[in-house]
Formats: C-alpha cells, structure tokens, sequence
C-alpha cells in the first residue's frame, strides 16, 4: 500500500510540475498587443507657417494602413497655383519601439518646384524610434524627408517643421 502512494504521488507531482513550466511565460515577455494604425485616414486640413489654414480642394490626401502595407496619396497648390502631388506604396512594421519601412513605389511630382515627375521604386528601408503614451503613437516616418507624425485616437497630425501641420481624420 505505500508503494501504491509513493508511486500515485511522484505521479501528481510529475504532472503537476509538468503543467507549471509549460504555464510559466519567459521572463520579459509581454503581454501587450503590438500598437495599430491600421485604418484609412483622409486629410483633413493643413496649416501653413503663416496662419493659412488649407483645406479640400486646395490640399487633398488619403493614407491607408493595412497590416503590412501603407498606401499614401496626397495633392496641394502653392500660392501661385502650382500643383504638387506624392504618392507612395511601403510595406511596414511597427513594434512597441519601432516603425520599419521599405519602399516599394514612390512618385513625386514637383510643378511647384519645377522639377515634374520622379519616380523611386527601389527598396530603401528605413527605421525609427516610437514614443507610446496614453494611446498616443509618436514617431518620425524614415523614408524620403516625411514628417514625424503622431497617432491618436480617430486622428493624425503629420508635422513638417517651418512647412505645415497636416490634420487626418480616420474614416475606416
């Protein structure tokens, strides 16, 4: 009879022990979601350095997250009603301290400077810190001079210093 105990409680503590390490997480992992700005945004406004606030049909954007992919488009006039206009496709990824991106296609088309059509589809990747408070995603988008942008809620506010404050508004 206690060899039928010993072995039945070496059993339970076998099974036991068992079910703990595989219920035990990894030191440091966490259990925090990855942050999202998946969504369709559309611009709102923009805010010029000397108070000129744009809005549609002067200044148009759409951006859209998907979970892999950003697809961004956007088209103003300067004072003299010269247009210019950017269109960009990127895979990303975004971590909790991270925004990695690599172009896929880039378009630029510069009247306003004089310059007209230009085109980058090469694979140029670039990385960036994030700053994540309160809902609020911070960070500066890495490839071709974009503005440091900064997620919060149902919005997005992209900053080019001493150039313009553009408002998005997410739609989906």
């Amino acid at each position: 009879m206690n060899r039928k105990w010993i072995v039945r409680s070496v059993s339970v503590a076998v099974v036991v022990g068992l079910a703990a390490v595989f219920s035990i997480k990894r030191v440091g992992a966490s259990n925090v979601a990855p942050p999202s700005i998946e969504g369709t945004y559309v611009l709102v406004s923009r805010d010029l350095p000397d108070g000129t606030k744009q809005a549609p049909p002067v200044v148009v954007g759409l951006m859209t997250y998907t979970k892999e992919y950003r697809n961004f488009n956007v088209y103003w006039k300067d004072a003299k009603g010269k247009s210019t206009s950017i269109s960009s496709i990127a895979t990303y990824k975004l971590t909790e301290k991270t925004y990695d991106e690599t172009n896929v296609y880039y378009m630029v088309n510069d009247e306003s400077g004089g310059k007209g059509v230009t085109y980058d589809v090469t694979a140029a990747t670039g990385s960036s810190p994030i700053s994540m408070k309160d809902g609020r995603i911070e960070m500066q988008l890495p490839l071709h001079g974009e503005p440091k942008v900064v997620f919060a809620g149902d919005t997005m506010t992209a900053t080019r210093e001493g150039a313009f404050v553009d408002h998005w508004k997410k739609v989906r």
